[in-house]
């Protein structure tokens, strides 16, 4: 089975931007995603040169991997009849720059916390983790370490 995503980008020129020199022009685009409502305001992140209060290409990757992660947790919890109260997470990812200014995140660290139901299924909830990050589209679709630091939680 096959699935297409979609996703465009527009950035133009300011007035007086450059694109002769890297410090003169800015890095503000627009994504618009097919079939979707609103579209994302990004930018580089700040230490390339970015506008901090927009959406990166990291943060988005980051967020991409976390969400990712999360639902196919849940879904393997429901696979095993485990009743998830609340999940949170805290993802953290480690960007590497060459000197020639290329880069790649390294390694990327999942934190998620887990509420579930159940005391008796506190250890399978926890080896979990693993069989979810196997499901996962994002991850799959990496090429770094990805470590979950995962916490299960009873109520």
């Amino acid at each position: 089975m096959k699935h297409t995503f979609k996703a465009a980008v527009q950035w133009t020129a300011g007035a007086g931007e450059s694109t002769k020199n890297p410090r003169s022009f800015s890095r503000n685009h627009e994504v618009t995603i097919a079939h979707k409502t609103q579209a994302l305001q990004v930018s580089a992140a700040k230490p390339f040169r970015g506008d901090e209060a927009l959406y990166n290409p990291e943060d988005l990757l980051l967020s991409a991997l976390t969400s990712c992660h999360m639902m196919s947790y849940l879904y393997v919890c429901a696979q095993y009849q485990i009743e998830v109260l609340d999940y949170s997470d805290t993802a953290e990812g480690d960007l590497e720059v060459a000197s020639d200014g290329s880069g790649s995140f390294k390694t990327v660290r999942l934190q998620p916390v887990v509420t579930i139901k159940n005391a008796d299924q506190k250890e399978v909830a926890l080896q979990l983790h693993e069989k979810a990050n196997a499901l996962c589209f994002i991850a799959n679709s990496c090429n770094f370490e990805i470590v979950h630091n995962a916490t299960i939680v009873v109520a």
